[in-house]
């Protein structure tokens, strides 16, 4: 940011950056009545009940139990809902359950990630696959906003749990360096 930015259009670039790396529109909505299989994030959950996101449509399926999953799980399954009124759902076949961890890394970016940064002006962002499973995104800011930017990536949970259950990752690790933050999407 500088002195001539005061409407903040910098950190608003930023911003919209990180937003793009959630993989855009994510669909249509399934409207049918039926069962519905996908891979579903755990927004809530407690002791009575369990609130599931459809990754791919953004359909919300609140459930009429809980079945043991836990809030920042992802699970690959089968919702159905529960009759007669199909109002609420329920889980009813369970293909694979994990839990996504977000956490701050104390290692730097590596050379790799520093050297596409280097290549990318303030606010851009780079997605790269990663070797094996899962995905690196490399995001240019100010450097004495570098720190910011990574609380703002680790404060926005939904966002990073929703990538990495499209990804199939069970963790999402963030690493910075003055300019830099790398977000990394592994299994």
């Amino acid at each position: 940011m500088t002195d001539n930015d005061p409407d903040h259009s910098e950190m608003d670039a930023i911003r919209d950056a990180l937003a793009d790396a959630t993989g855009g529109d994510a669909g249509p909505a399934d409207t049918s009545d039926g069962e519905k299989e996908g891979t579903f994030l755990v927004t809530h959950a407690d002791d009575g009940s369990a609130v599931l996101r459809d990754i791919a449509s953004g359909q919300v399926h609140t459930l009429s139990s809980n079945p043991g999953v836990a809030e920042g799980n992802a699970v690959e399954g089968v919702v159905a809902p529960d009759p007669p009124m199909n109002v609420s759902w329920q889980l009813v076949e369970v293909h694979e359950r994990r839990e996504i961890t977000i956490e701050r890394s104390e290692e730097p970016p590596t050379q790799q990630s520093l050297d596409i940064a280097a290549d990318q002006a303030v606010g851009d962002l780079t997605r790269r696959d990663r070797a094996g499973t899962g995905e690196l995104h490399v995001i240019t800011v100010p450097e004495d906003q570098t720190d910011q930017a990574v609380d703002d990536v680790l404060a926005d949970e939904d966002t990073s749990r929703t990538r990495a259950a499209r990804l199939g990752v069970r963790r999402v690790e963030v690493r910075s360096a003055p300019g830099v933050v790398v977000v990394r999407y592994m299994p």
